[in-house]
């Protein structure tokens, strides 16, 4: 059994085709998903995704490089995750590779979702692109770590270093490989795969993006989760069997989840 801990299933392109991904999913043993909040705006929408279906989950957060958007304030969050369905606070984090100019607002932001985090005691998933020094530094003065009485949480779609990686983990975190974990030119990335604790590691797709091979180049779905999964083990040698079964406890233990809805 497969969890994909990172889509956007509410994304439209997805949400018209969702019997035929829900289907796939279960074809490909892709039993549960996160889909993951990036506004406020849409979030009733995937509340009512994840309200429909018992193996469908969500977040809520605002995502650190959408501008023209509802900011969140600590309480709203707090509140808003309150629903039974909500496992997680995110997408959160820092991005500089899109913007430039200050970006202290952006930092902001960042706080107000570990605030909300430590308060609701659901982990953070957390985005960091070209902005990993500034990231690893706000968790650890904002209190997000395992450590300092924080939630926890993840560090979605690792495209860092193994230090950057590993500072997560001393502070209690995950770190998850999406589908470019399966592209020739992330030998980086693998490498650092390599080197991590499978106890740590979780998958996902980040669907509708980034789909791994042998469907690069596609609109990605939860259901391909499996091959980045596949990867991962050959990259470790292991057998597939434990990444399926470690991967999922993980999800699990992170997400304070004691069974799986079906």
């Amino acid at each position: 059994m497969y969890i994909d801990s990172h889509c956007h299933l509410d994304f439209p392109e997805l949400s018209a085709r969702l019997p035929e991904i829900l289907s796939t999913m279960q074809t490909n043993k892709v039993m549960h998903a996160l889909c993951v909040s990036v506004d406020l705006q849409h979030f009733p929408r995937i509340l009512a995704l994840t309200d429909a279906h018992a193996n469908l989950y969500a977040s809520v957060g605002v995502h650190p490089d959408y501008l023209d958007t509802q900011e969140p304030t600590t309480e709203l969050l707090v509140t808003l995750a309150q629903h039974p369905k909500v496992i997680a606070i995110g997408e959160t984090g820092l991005d500089y590779f899109r913007l430039t100019g200050d970006l202290e607002w952006q930092r902001e932001r960042f706080r107000t979702h570990i605030a909300a985090s430590r308060i609701s005691r659901k982990p953070l998933i957390i985005h960091t692109r070209a902005a990993a020094e500034d990231t690893i530094a706000i968790m650890r003065a904002s209190g997000a770590g395992v450590d300092q009485g924080g939630a926890g949480g993840v560090l979605h779609c690792f495209t860092e270093t193994l230090d950057v990686a590993l500072a997560a983990i001393e502070m209690g975190f995950y770190i998850s490989f999406s589908g470019i974990l399966t592209f020739k030119s992330a030998k980086q990335i693998q490498e650092v795969a390599k080197a991590l604790p499978l106890d740590r590691i979780l998958i996902e797709t980040d669907s509708p993006y980034l789909a791994p091979v042998p469907h690069r180049g596609k609109m990605n779905e939860p259901g391909w989760v499996c091959h980045v999964a596949e990867y991962l083990a050959d990259l470790k040698q292991i057998p597939l069997a434990t990444v399926q079964q470690q991967t999922t406890a993980n999800f699990m233990r992170l997400f304070n989840l004691t069974t799986l809805s079906v």
